[in-house]
């Protein structure tokens, strides 16, 4: 493999772990109130596996330790969505906008 297709799967990981972020955004502004769609967790993951994969190709321990534990965190919080009935084909058929998880109110 050559180092120019490296560089594409780092891109590749850092583009879908970057989108998550424009993702969050535009379901906050629509519910003009903080919350992270399920969409957010699912470009985590992708994007963290990806980002994985080019960390230990270049055998850099620190991103290795930093995205492979991030992974645990977007597992989880998928399944804690999936328990709770967040990621049903029922529920999500049944929704314009889709499933978030909203953030906590804030005590001011």
């Amino acid at each position: 493999m050559t180092l120019s297709w490296w560089l594409a799967v780092g891109f590749l990981g850092q583009a879908l772990f970057s989108a998550r972020f424009v993702v969050q955004w535009i379901a906050s502004e629509r519910a003009k109130r903080s919350v992270v769609p399920v969409a957010f967790w699912f470009l985590s993951l992708v994007g963290g596996m990806t980002l994985l994969v080019y960390a230990i190709h270049r055998r850099d321990p620190v991103f290795v330790l930093g995205q492979g534990t991030g992974l645990f965190i977007y597992l989880r919080n998928l399944t804690l969505l999936r328990n709770n009935g967040c990621c049903s084909a029922a529920h999500q058929q049944g929704e314009e906008t889709p499933p978030t998880i909203e953030a906590a109110p804030s005590r001011t």
